[in-house]
């Protein structure tokens, strides 16, 4: 019998629990189907733990977390902690993670299935055939930098927080997306601020000097300002982009309306060594909680990157990827990506949708 591979599953707040329990499913199916011995863990992570531990990151879920090959994440946070110090957020579980995994590389592919088209906030033309990956540098970056905080000052409150980037992190980054950008189009832009901030004045020089290792990957720059306007102008003129924390995290909420919704854009976070934490790109809509509304595609996408990045299973995740088609193109679809003007679309919920990905799945071994 072949070595387990160690899972972890972290359901998280809202409707977390509900999309990662369809995409559950998904990955045993498909592991089975690949020959792949899992063995998959709970645990808990955000607000939920805040309740039960006092904490959003729990010691004993961080130590299964170090032990785990893959980790699969629903969402984290909502209203019932808001209220909370920034340090005591939810958000800070996922933060946690992040940090303590070294998960400094984060892959958002914005990926219109076909059948979605009509979706997009985009005119159909702009979008058919859209595919790009957004490579995010993950664990630097304001959202880490210190100093940060509220003081007073001459008897005023002051926000602070430092952009902060070292010449290896964005040199190991960049290298992510030049090798990525080699097996797809050959093309990488390298959005930053140079002209304002100093801080991406060097992401722009070590990028440039990490490029000249990559003759073969055609190499661009482009502020942030920019990016941000090309993707909703002419998206398809973009193949690999690579970029720091905070504009990352900006960029690829926008690349996701491109693919129709929040509800379809999977994402990775991946370490040195292959190990790496998977999770939807969207938050976790407590109002949809319970409700068996909220759309299971973003993680059941990811659960696809699971296997094509740290399982070494790419036709695992060519079969995740190809059933999502399937189903999209007979006319299913969750709330979110249903459009009026179609009325031969049938309108599903969680579970539905993720029995009709398992169904794909056996029909098509």
């Amino acid at each position: 019998m072949s070595e387990k591979i160690e899972i972890l599953v972290l359901p998280g707040d809202g409707i977390g629990a509900e999309i990662v329990a369809v995409a559950e499913q998904v990955m045993i199916q498909v592991a089975d189907r690949e020959g792949l011995s899992l063995a998959v863990d709970h645990a808990m992570v955000g607000g939920g733990a805040i309740d039960a531990h006092g904490t959003p990151l729990p010691e004993e879920t961080l130590e299964k977390a170090r032990n785990a090959r893959a980790l699969l994440l629903g969402a984290v946070g909502g209203p019932k902690w808001d209220d909370l110090a920034t340090l005591e957020r939810p958000e800070r579980g996922l933060l946690g993670l992040r940090s303590e995994l070294e998960l400094f590389a984060n892959l958002r592919p914005a990926l219109l299935f076909a059948p979605l088209a009509t979706a997009s906030s985009l005119k159909e033309e702009l979008v058919t055939g859209l595919d790009i990956l957004i490579v995010r540098e993950l664990t630097g970056g304001i959202y880490f930098g210190e100093p940060r905080g509220v003081r007073i000052v001459d008897n005023e409150r002051v926000g602070i927080n430092s952009y902060v980037y070292k010449e290896h992190e964005i040199d190991r980054i960049a290298r992510v997306a030049f090798e990525l950008a080699q097996k797809r189009g050959g093309r990488l832009c390298s959005v930053d601020k140079a002209n304002v901030l100093e801080v991406t004045q060097l992401w722009r020089e070590v990028v440039t000097e990490v490029g000249r290792d990559y003759p073969d990957v055609e190499l661009s720059h482009m502020y942030v300002d920019n990016a941000g306007m090309q993707l909703v102008r002419a998206p398809k003129q973009f193949d690999v982009l690579v970029t720091g924390n905070l504009f990352g995290d900006i960029l690829s909420d926008v690349a996701a309306m491109l693919t129709g919704s929040l509800g379809m854009l999977p994402s990775a976070s991946l370490a040195g060594d292959g190990r790496g934490l998977f999770e939807p790109v969207h938050g976790s809509a407590p109002d949809l909680a319970g409700r068996d509304l909220a759309n299971p595609l973003a993680t059941i996408l990811s659960v696809a990157m699971m296997f094509r990045y740290s399982l070494d299973a790419p036709k695992g995740a060519d079969a995740i990827e190809t059933a999502v088609d399937r189903v999209l193109d007979a006319g299913y679809r969750t709330a979110d990506i249903i459009v009026a003007t179609e009325p031969e679309l049938r309108l599903v919920g969680t579970r539905e949708m993720g029995d009709l990905i398992a169904a794909e799945l056996e029909a098509k071994p």
